[in-house]
């Protein structure tokens, strides 16, 4: 075995007492204990894979540097990648099963681009919308029907609510009260945030669809459901997204997410402070939420055409 390394059969052992702690102790979502578990699994598929039977300093090293060589993930993928094993050996040093192991690190702080969010023009949301609306009046079949009503609360709010899709999937209808215009969202970290709909579209579509709701005969207490009464997933929004996107012909390499970014960048285009965005969009620090000002191209604009010094020259 390496020098204060770990044999690949209790680096297996360990990340499933890993796993049991990040359900029980730290209470985590199971996608959130999911991701942690598939990138160390992938740290042990990879040393099978070129022969290693430990686990070291010198190992991890060299799987990361394979990562960020090979240039098939992204730098954000990468960085997530690199927290989960820092994580893991935290909890191992907590817990006194190893030494050394424990402080890994790559050396130097982990640096990755800085990418601007991808955002969608507004005639193509409308396009998006349209075409889900089209569904609801112009398809004969009332099951379709049903399911393109709910599709369209499900786009409808998350553009108007700029919510995470994992957020949307978790929603429950006691966290509904469309008297009020209220919906209370259960964010990253189990945080809560109460958001206010805004939107008098969105809350139509969304009282269409729980008019209609009972039809799918509900199974859990989910907002939205698919045609077996249970909870949507990720994938299933992710589909829906998808399958919209390409009849409406908008940018082919949009995501759900693209809807949470433009709807960000539209807040600070129209005059919302970075403080009020960062508690609707439910980010920890105000600096992710500022990634959102280099999209702003109206607050660019706004900016230079009165304080630009070159305007105030006369030659």
């Amino acid at each position: 075995m390496a020098e204060e390394g770990l044999e690949l059969n209790l680096f297996r052992s360990y990340i499933y007492r890993y796993r049991e702690n990040l359900i029980v102790e730290r209470n985590l979502s199971h996608t959130t204990v999911q991701a942690y578990q598939y990138d160390l699994n992938l740290i042990v598929s990879w040393c099978e894979r070129n022969h290693h039977q430990a686990v070291d300093h010198r190992i991890l090293h060299l799987y990361f540097i394979e990562l960020i060589e090979s240039r098939t993930m992204k730098d954000t993928t990468i960085k997530r990648k690199y927290i989960s094993v820092k994580t893991f050996f935290k909890f191992l040093r907590e817990q006194q099963l190893m030494g050394a192991m424990s402080d890994f690190s790559l050396g130097a702080k982990f640096k990755k681009a800085k990418r601007i969010p991808k955002t969608l023009p507004i005639d193509e949301i409308q396009r998006l919308l349209g075409s889900i609306e089209h569904d609801v009046t112009m398809l004969k079949s009332d099951y379709r029907k049903l399911i393109a009503t709910r599709n369209l609360a499900i786009v409808e709010l998350l553009f108007s609510t700029g919510i995470r899709i994992g957020e949307l999937v978790n929603i429950d209808l006691s966290d509904l009260n469309v008297g009020e215009r209220t919906l209370l969202i259960f964010g990253k970290g189990r945080k809560e945030r109460i958001l206010y709909l805004s939107s008098k579209e969105v809350v139509t579509a969304l009282r269409n669809w729980m008019k209609i709701r009972a039809k799918l005969i509900p199974q859990d207490e989910a907002l939205f459901i698919n045609k077996y009464g249970n909870r949507l997933t990720i994938y299933s929004i992710e589909n829906i997204f998808s399958k919209y996107r390409d009849t409406a012909r908008i940018t082919p390499t949009a995501t759900p997410h693209a809807l949470r970014h433009t709807f960000a960048t539209h807040l600070l285009d129209n005059g919302a402070d970075l403080r009020s965005v960062q508690e609707i969009l439910g980010h920890s620090s105000v600096s992710t939420t500022e990634i959102y000002t280099e999209v702003s191209i109206k607050r660019k604009k706004n900016v230079l055409s009165k304080f630009n010094p070159r305007n105030k020259l006369n030659i």
